[in-house]
């Protein structure tokens, strides 16, 4: 599942991540989200809760109201219920009214003044035990008549039972929840249909306390219906009455009583939840208000879903979203707009700098504004301004290097003129056998075809070569004045090093040595290894270099090599340009840890050329 969400996001996000545009829009979009949603939720969680306490105040006030009204009510019946003043006379004629006359009339019309003083009377029951008998009262045909008719024992119905044990000799009746077959017909003949409540009084005698009769009265709801009426009541909310004993005397659905019954909604409804508990059924969450009589413990309930408790929540929600949403549509065109604005000059120069890396070096950002993109693109033109100006500058010196080359091509056709000339004089002299001559020139001849060859670095073997035969030229000039001596290690023959390397050092002890004297001078080229550096040296015996001349050498050898073209126009005599062009060509090739070291004293000059060991190619 994982994996296939990650392939429907990943391309999401990847078209997302191409714009800057896109990416400003969707952080805008999701901070926009995030407030609409926090603000959503907590003004949803105050309300909510607001409704719930408000639910719970207005209920709870209007059911103890009700409550008390319904208790008042109850007692109006128990008053009604007994004899009071006349309690003597009634007890008497319960005592004789089957064989005194006078006695039977005054059951009966105290049966019927009892049943024409309310208007929620349906029937008025006096059962007599001892006779097994009962009076009843009912309207028939608009006549009120007082029957009687025998009747079994009642000592096996429920609400006689319930009178017995009762402090208050009496018990209520209800009639919500179906009777077993067995009672209904043992009990009296009532319309259930009509009778909202059985109040039944055990009338006793004073001297014994045994019971004498049982006043049945019969109620219908009209009195409780408009008592209850003063409870606002909606559709899904549900509303009962119920006995300190847990029967039902009052409820709008049979069905949601039994079944909260069943889920024990009962046991939660006690004095100590303080009027309110919540409770939940197969379908939904009720918040359950009631009211218990602080008389007899009657429970006055009415379960309230939470879904109509949080309607005004919910709608209030449902317009925040909407209005979250037209304010997100809103906002996502500004931001769009307001986005495209600002990355519509990036793009741009997007564009002009894509080109300028395809080598369109015309190209030019359109600068608008004052603001940090015009400030890029501006200098994205000076830029491109001053390209165009190093390209010119570039090609120009490209075009004096070509010309540079072909003045050296030029200029190479005359070596190669002298050097052939040259053959031409050694041959004319081989056949007049002069063998000096012949020496001198094919010395000369290819001394001057080593240093025209292309070649930068040789090897050590072919500069020596080179050497000895620079150095039997120099050998006619000088004579035995000059002495050559060679100490060369046999295992640096094959060691690479700048061409005419040698030869430098070498003119540098004739001209500071033996033009210097007229004594014989000899000069010394040896070569050796130590940890870390291979170290050619070329030592004479003259009368060395002065100090002041040496520290100028030295110090023009310190110079850096980007400076030494300007420098080298200043040089007295043009004397050290050959050592310091061979430094710069070490360090060159080598790197900083090669050059020059020069000693003098007046006993003679000891010029070494260090190089590290492991070779040019570390370094080219």
């Amino acid at each position: 599942m994982r994996k296939v969400w990650v392939k429907l996001i990943e391309p999401i996000m990847a078209r997302v991540s191409r714009r800057l545009a896109n990416k400003l829009i969707l952080l805008f979009t999701i901070i926009i989200i995030l407030v609409v949603s926090s603000l959503t939720y907590i003004s949803y969680s105050m309300l909510q809760r607001e409704s719930v306490d408000n639910s719970m105040a207005s209920t709870g006030n209007n059911l103890l109201l009700v409550g008390r009204n319904l208790e008042s009510y109850l007692s109006g019946i128990e008053q009604l219920s007994l004899p009071q003043i006349s309690y003597d006379e009634f007890n008497y004629a319960l005592l004789h009214e089957s064989e005194d006359y006078s006695s039977r009339m005054y059951v009966e019309d105290y049966l019927r003044n009892l049943y024409f003083s309310r208007n929620d009377l349906e029937a008025v029951y006096l059962y007599v035990i001892k006779e097994q008998k009962y009076y009843y009262v009912t309207k028939e045909n608009y006549n009120i008549t007082v029957r009687v008719s025998e009747h079994p024992p009642v000592d096996d119905l429920p609400w006689y039972k319930r009178a017995l044990k009762s402090p208050y000799n009496r018990s209520y009746q209800s009639f919500v929840e179906e009777q077993p077959a067995s009672l209904n017909s043992a009990d009296y003949p009532v319309n259930h249909n009509k009778v909202f409540m059985g109040y039944h009084r055990l009338i006793r005698s004073i001297v014994s306390r045994e019971p004498q009769a049982v006043l049945s009265l019969y109620l219908n709801s009209s009195v409780t219906d408009e008592i209850m009426r003063d409870i606002p009541f909606s559709t899904g909310e549900h509303l009962m009455y119920i006995s300190p004993d847990g029967e039902p005397f009052k409820v709008d659905d049979k069905q949601f009583y039994r079944e909260s019954k069943e889920a024990g909604l009962a046991k939660l409804l006690t004095p100590e939840q303080k009027g309110r508990v919540t409770w939940s059924d197969k379908e939904q969450k009720y918040l359950v208000i009631y009211d218990i009589s602080q008389k007899e413990g009657w429970k006055l309930v009415k379960p309230i879903p939470y879904t109509q408790i949080y309607e005004a929540a919910t709608t209030t929600r449902t317009l925040s979203v909407g209005i979250g949403l037209l304010f997100l549509i809103v906002s996502v065109v500004l931001v769009s707009f307001t986005s495209n604005r600002i990355t519509h000059p990036l793009k741009n120069l997007s564009l002009q700098m894509q080109r300028f890396s395809t080598g369109s070096f015309d190209a030019q950002a359109a600068v608008a504004g004052k603001d940090e993109i015009a400030y890029l693109s501006r200098h994205f033109n000076k830029m491109v301004e001053k390209t165009n100006e190093l390209i010119n500058e570039r090609y120009k010196m490209k075009i004096v290097e070509k010309n540079a080359v072909l003045k050296a091509l030029e200029a190479e056709i005359n070596p190669h003129f002298l050097y052939n000339a040259l053959q031409a004089i050694s041959t004319k002299a081989l056949k007049n056998n002069n063998d000096d001559i012949v020496e001198m020139v094919d010395n000369l001849a290819l001394t001057l075809r080593y240093c025209i060859s292309g070649k930068d670095v040789v090897l050590a073997r072919e500069e020596l070569r080179h050497i000895e035969r620079y150095l039997a030229l120099q050998k006619a000039r000088f004579g035995n004045r000059m002495q050559v001596v060679y100490a060369w290690d046999e295992s640096l023959m094959e060691l690479r090093i700048p061409k005419l390397s040698i030869q430098t050092l070498v003119e540098n002890c004739i001209k500071h040595a033996l033009e210097k004297v007229s004594s014989t001078v000899t000069i010394t080229i040896e070569a050796h290894i130590t940890g870390t550096h291979s170290v050619i040296s070329v030592l004479d015996d003259g009368p060395g270099i002065s100090g002041e001349r040496l520290e100028q050498v030295l110090n023009s050898l310190q110079i850096q090599w980007e400076d030494r073209a300007a420098d080298t126009a200043e040089e007295d005599g043009m004397e050290s340009i050959g050592l310091k062009n061979l430094n710069t060509r070490l360090k060159l090739l080598y790197g900083e840890e090669s050059g020059l070291v020069i000693h003098s004293t007046e006993e003679g000059t000891r010029m070494d050329m260090r190089l590290p060991r492991g070779g040019v190619g570390q370094h080219v």
